[in-house]
């Protein structure tokens, strides 16, 4: 698999409380990146040095390099906006924008990067980005309707429709199922199978059995660094480091 996002030697901080420290991990190119690991180890930290949005906290940092098909996304001049939109995001809990439309949620993205469409061409996408979300059959007939009108799995996939409207590259999903109930949480899951296809997925996820579903290579975190990463297979059946076999059998975490 060629490697998609490369990350070497990331450090990051909120003040200064060192959270990640001296990360390296490949995440191959269409395939599906799980990082698994205890509360508070540096999991959602990662996947937001991912596209830059780490430094939008106040008194947030980074070091390190992010490299992107073999460009630095930290590199002096690159626009974190250009980032994010190659680099999309959906968080744990749906986040329609609630004073907008089925519709309008999805063309948002395009709409606040500037791109400009003819109406017809603007639908045209909207209507793709829902299809691929496997939303479309469910929303066709009430575009209208507010997003926050939908159930909680469907404002989750709205949210994913929106982040593949302005056609990234990768999509990184911070715990994407954790607010939603196993229905809903198993069409997630059979969508980000169908995504793969496509784009690049990293998938932050408490749910080991979760992570042995969907993901092809698995990263275990504790206490803000690596403690390894591999296939999938290999984490959870034959792992190489005593603390991914404790936490994986439940010992701790």
């Amino acid at each position: 698999m060629d490697t998609k996002l490369d990350v070497i030697s990331l450090h990051a901080w909120f003040g200064t409380h060192h959270v990640l420290q001296d990360i390296t991990l490949k995440m191959p190119e269409r395939a599906v990146t799980a990082i698994i690991g205890p509360s508070g180890c540096g999991k959602s930290t990662l996947i937001r040095c991912l596209n830059r949005m780490h430094e939008v906290v106040p008194g947030a940092r980074a070091s390190g390099k992010v490299l992107l098909d073999g460009e630095d996304i930290y590199a002096p001049g690159v626009d974190p906006v250009q980032v994010r939109a190659k680099v999309g995001m959906v968080f744990q809990r749906p986040n329609p924008f609630p004073t907008m439309s089925v519709f309008d949620n999805v063309a948002a993205g395009l709409r606040l990067n500037g791109v400009r469409r003819s109406r017809r061409e603007l639908a045209a996408v909207v209507e793709h980005s829902l299809r691929q979300a496997a939303l479309w059959d469910e929303v066709k007939d009430s575009l209208r309707a507010s997003g926050v009108s939908l159930s909680g799995g469907q404002q989750q996939r709205l949210c994913i429709a929106r982040a593949l409207a302005v056609e990234p590259e990768v999509i990184l999903m911070d715990e994407p199922c954790s607010a939603l109930d196993p229905i809903a949480t198993a069409h997630v899951e059979d969508l980000i199978h169908e995504l793969k296809e496509h784009y690049t997925i990293v998938i932050v996820t408490h749910n080991m059995q979760q992570a042995a579903r969907v993901s092809d290579l698995t990263a275990f975190m504790y206490l803000g660094s690596l403690v390894e990463s591999g296939p999938t297979e290999r984490i959870f059946t034959t792992p190489e480091k005593k603390e991914t076999e404790d936490y994986i059998t439940g010992r701790f975490g």
